[in-house]
């Protein structure tokens, strides 16, 4: 590392750049924007006017990392120069070369995006594995199977037989809090979280993804019967038969 300092100070005076300070992450790894030096780096952006980098390895690994780094270098008015890589912004062909990195990046994005999408589609009709959408109340996860926690299923129950018995949320609510029973993360309860546990089928044995609702593999803690007396009739989707 002290020879890329030695290599990029002469570079620098070269192009008649006084340095205004060296940044060294040693030991970090370029895929994290999660280290010291960077983050002290972009927090002292009125100090320099060009970021000046070895090569664009050194900075980030990531594009998606890169291309966010760049607009707030644009943002700020501030340039950027990688040496070996012949990539400099104070130029009219380094700023046409970034706006075409800036399309890649943002493409590569969006295809992560799709791929997300198409694996979560095909979990929710019947692929192998569940949605992940945390520990829901009532459930926890154990070697990828949602498992019932009956203390908190129990209370699930009573919840839908308090509003099946006109109760509104908000008592439900504060019947939960002024009787000691915590929520997933040991909160208090609201009408809104309370909503959402009377709201979703996962209760009632399916589970729903993106408006696909599919018969799931846990141990629903309610009936559908019961489930459809607060929220209407239910149809799940058509969806590939569960394994056993």
């Amino acid at each position: 590392m002290d020879a890329q300092v030695k290599r990029m100070e002469a570079y620098c005076r070269v192009r008649g750049w006084e340095i205004a300070d060296v940044y060294r992450d040693e030991g970090h790894s370029g895929r994290s924007i999660s280290r010291p030096e960077y983050s002290r780096m972009m927090s002292e952006l009125d100090r320099w006017d060009v970021l000046v980098v070895l090569k664009m390895d050194r900075i980030h690994r990531n594009s998606v990392n890169f291309t966010l780094m760049m607009n707030d270098l644009r943002d700020k008015g501030k340039e950027f120069n990688s040496m070996q890589d012949k990539f400099d912004t104070t130029t009219a062909m380094g700023r046409f070369v970034m706006d075409i990195m800036q399309r890649i990046a943002q493409l590569e994005s969006e295809q992560i995006g799709e791929r997300v999408k198409l694996g979560m589609t095909f979990k929710a009709k019947g692929g192998d594995g569940h949605l992940g959408s945390g520990h829901p109340y009532g459930y926890r996860y154990e070697d990828g199977e949602l498992l019932v926690v009956e203390e908190e299923a129990s209370v699930v129950r009573m919840m839908y037989d308090m509003r099946i018995r006109g109760s509104t949320l908000k008592d439900i609510a504060t019947f939960l809090n002024s009787n000691g029973y915590p929520s997933k993360k040991g909160g208090k309860w609201s009408s809104q979280t309370v909503s959402g546990v009377l709201k979703n089928p996962l209760y009632a044995g399916y589970r729903v993804w993106n408006g696909i609702s599919c018969k799931g593999e846990q141990e629903p803690i309610i009936t559908v019967e019961k489930y459809e007396a607060l929220n209407g009739h239910f149809e799940a989707s058509r969806c590939a038969p569960q394994s056993t």
